[in-house]
């Protein structure tokens, strides 16, 4: 863990300016779409059963309380997305998570950890986790016939974006994750770490190169009416200052739309996510990220964290009139697409009200 929030500044400080520029010349926003992305992981340290089933028995027992207190402005409940790792999968973990996507208010998509393994590996790995995912226990859903899935890369090491080459190996990940059928990657932010993208509060295209590392440092931003300009899409969530936040005299927190005892939700932060998060054709895309199983996070979040984040950003869209749209990383996704096709993202609401994966084939 790197302690001081300010390392590695110089990496994203000009990709932040632009981007705030080009936000300054934006239309009005009339939609803001809101994803929670758990960095869920019940096997954490390595604990013994009893204490993995009951990180996942905690959630299992407390977000649907949570969720059934809130609406957006459709009417429509909110809807956690669980990125699971491959390396932690055990069927008795994972049917908890497959029982609430069930009822709407949670999906799951993959998360993974590796180093070094090669590519055979790692496309073995990925390939056979979405097959069980799809097949046993009926989530991910398939898109023009083939079984898609978001993405989240552990330790953030997302096309061997680390200096010292570890926590991945592969040059060409992005172009491997493409062809298995990852429709966006939702690693980002990464501050403080080294793995940080100059590329911030953008959703964009990143195009690999197989020569080098760290292929989405930059990339072509998604625009309405854009054509696909790149391997993979890149969905980040906000990054920036919070200066009211800060743990020591004139050095500001460095927000990442985390959610963490150590930094718990507030209404001053919800006015940071709105204002950092990528704006696109009059729609703002927050992604807030958190490790739930954790336990000392999940304390935080289902004994009123959780409620604050919705109460808050409630409240901001309320005062400056926006709507506010509770979906999971897939639906983000597809509003996403439908904006740069420049059709009716709120079209995604209608098709598939709730979360539940399935059959979805549109042009």
């Amino acid at each position: 863990m790197i302690s001081d929030p300010i390392r590695n500044v110089h990496l994203w400080i000009p990709g932040y300016i632009k981007a705030r520029l080009r936000q300054r010349q934006s239309p009005p926003v009339k939609h803001v779409w809101l994803v929670l992305a758990d960095h869920f992981e019940p096997l954490w340290k390595r604990p013994d059963e009893e204490t993995a089933r009951r990180r996942v028995e905690m959630w299992r027992h407390s977000w649907p309380e949570i969720a059934a207190r809130h609406r957006d402005s459709a009417g429509r409940a909110p809807c956690y997305t669980f990125f699971y790792p491959e390396e932690e999968y055990r069927p008795y973990l994972l049917s908890p998570l497959a029982e609430m996507v069930e009822t709407g208010i949670a999906d799951v998509e993959v998360h993974i950890h590796h180093d070094g393994e090669g590519e055979e590996n790692f496309v073995n790995r990925i390939r056979s986790f979405t097959h069980v995912l799809f097949h046993q226990h009926g989530l991910l859903r398939k898109h023009n016939e083939r079984v898609v899935f978001g993405f989240i890369h552990g330790n953030w090491a997302l096309d061997n974006s680390l200096p010292d080459g570890r926590w991945c190996g592969l040059n060409n990940e992005l172009v491997l994750l493409r062809d298995l059928g990852c429709y966006a990657d939702f690693t980002l932010p990464s501050a403080p770490s080294p793995a940080q993208t100059r590329m911030v509060n953008t959703i964009y295209w990143a195009t690999d190169d197989p020569e080098r590392p760290k292929s989405h440092d930059t990339g072509v931003p998604v625009k309405a009416g854009g054509a696909v300009a790149g391997d993979l899409m890149m969905i980040p969530g906000p990054l920036g200052f919070n200066w009211l936040g800060r743990r020591r005299w004139l050095a500001p927190r460095v927000e990442t739309g985390e959610l963490a005892a150590s930094n718990p939700p507030t209404r001053h932060r919800a006015r940071l996510w709105s204002r950092y998060a990528p704006h696109l054709a009059g729609n703002i895309f927050i992604k807030l990220f958190t490790h739930g199983a954790q336990e000392k996070n999940a304390d935080v979040l289902l004994k009123g964290g959780l409620d604050l984040v919705f109460d808050s950003l409630q409240a901001e869209c309320a005062e400056r009139q926006w709507q506010l749209h509770f979906v999971s990383a897939w639906q983000m996704w597809q509003a996403i697409e439908a904006v740069r096709q420049q059709r009716d993202p709120l079209t995604v609401l209608i098709q598939r009200p709730g979360c539940k994966p399935g059959v979805i084939s549109y042009a």
